[in-house]
């Protein structure tokens, strides 16, 4: 075989490997499945970060809103993280037993553009879904509005419209 055409396969083969998204270092992000059954268990809030390998936005958002101290402090404690990668053909299994894909789940959350950050109940159901790069203090602001327990009173855009 001449190096031209080994080369060729090495690079064929590349390009065949999947291509994971990274969740931000330093947080404990447990898959979709495993991360719903831990805030049951816990009754904790989820807090589903949708990403996925390449994007832009999501690397400025892990590299400006979550490598802050604060926020990994408040977001690690306060609920369980999950990290799903919107594009990925991982298989996960819902509460309810059925098993798809990650990919599958992005489109149910309508995470068609990443960064998406989703809030949900112990039981899964949804409190907040938020779309795009968000800033250290938009972070502190999600996560007063769920930790607190706005979101059963009103509207996020109520909560963030009444604190000006």
């Amino acid at each position: 075989m001449t190096p031209m055409l080994r080369g060729m396969i090495a690079l064929l083969a590349l390009l065949a490997l999947p291509a994971w998204a990274d969740p931000p270092p330093g947080y404990a992000f447990l898959g979709y499945d495993q991360g719903l059954a831990r805030a049951r268990a816990e009754g904790k809030p989820v807090f589903l970060y949708f990403g996925r390998y390449g994007c832009a936005w999501c690397d400025k958002t892990n590299k400006e809103s979550f490598s802050n101290p604060d926020i990994r402090k408040r977001y690690t404690d306060h609920y369980v993280l999950v990290y799903v990668d919107a594009e990925s053909g991982r298989r996960l299994r819902l509460p309810d037993g059925e098993r798809i894909t990650e990919a599958e789940l992005g489109a149910r959350f309508k995470a068609f553009a990443t960064p998406l950050f989703v809030f949900l109940d112990p039981d899964g159901k949804e409190i907040a879904k938020i779309p795009g790069f968000k800033t250290v203090e938009d972070f502190r602001d999600y996560d007063r509005y769920v930790h607190e327990g706005h979101y059963k009173t009103q509207t996020l855009l109520q909560f963030l419209g009444s604190k000006s």
